[in-house]
């Protein structure tokens, strides 16, 4: 009895290193799984996010066509916002973004596949209630520097700076800045003007 005692604590212990092997091999596979899936994903969200796959939907195209002809992608600098920069979180918010892309991509899937009409007036009152001062200002960050419109300088420091109870959003002016009626994209593409914000609706 005290040899076989004697024999268990005289055996001696596995090396360090071996006990490292098997931690060692799940994380090595799982950056082998979560690499080409973490890669995949991106991808797809990258390639789903623009006006071309938009497009491919029919009750989307009026919209991009729309947009194709407004300043946000023809202009003198060479800018161009596509439609995520507009209608998504930057992507900087990470599950915001992929959590807002997702559920947006499923809806209008399913409104394109099991709903027979599509209301474009709906879909773009919806759109205007949702946007926020704060996905316009991603861009136009100098709203004040206007020496030589000052009418719009002034709305814009009602906006920035409102009172209480008067405040206003970007798109309660420029709700026909991008995705305008087709006749105005007509005559937009016809003339080279100036945009001008129409102001207040129903004022």
């Amino acid at each position: 009895m005290e040899k076989q005692v004697a024999g268990r604590n005289s055996a001696s212990p596995k090396p360090g290193w071996k006990k490292l092997i098997k931690p060692f091999l799940l994380i090595l596979l799982g950056i082998i799984i979560a690499f080409p899936l973490f890669g995949l994903s991106y991808f797809t969200m990258v390639q789903t996010s623009t006006p071309e796959f938009c497009a491919r939907c029919h009750e989307i195209k009026p919209a991009v066509v729309a947009w194709r002809s407004s300043t946000h992608a023809n202009n003198g600098t060479g800018v161009v916002v596509e439609c995520m920069d507009c209608h998504l979180p930057p992507p900087e918010n990470t599950f915001e973004f992929f959590y807002s892309k997702s559920y947006h991509g499923l809806k209008d899937a399913a409104l394109h596949f099991f709903v027979g009409e599509y209301d474009q007036e709906k879909a773009r009152e919806a759109a205007t209630a949702a946007f926020t001062n704060d996905l316009c200002q991603k861009c136009h960050n100098n709203l004040l520097n206007m020496p030589y419109k000052r009418g719009a300088m002034l709305a814009h420091r009602s906006v920035l700076y409102p009172r209480p109870g008067y405040e206003k959003k970007c798109v309660d002016c420029h709700y026909d800045l991008v995705h305008s009626e087709r006749g105005m994209v007509m005559f937009r593409q016809a003339r080279r003007i100036p945009y001008q914000a129409k102001g207040l609706k129903g004022l």
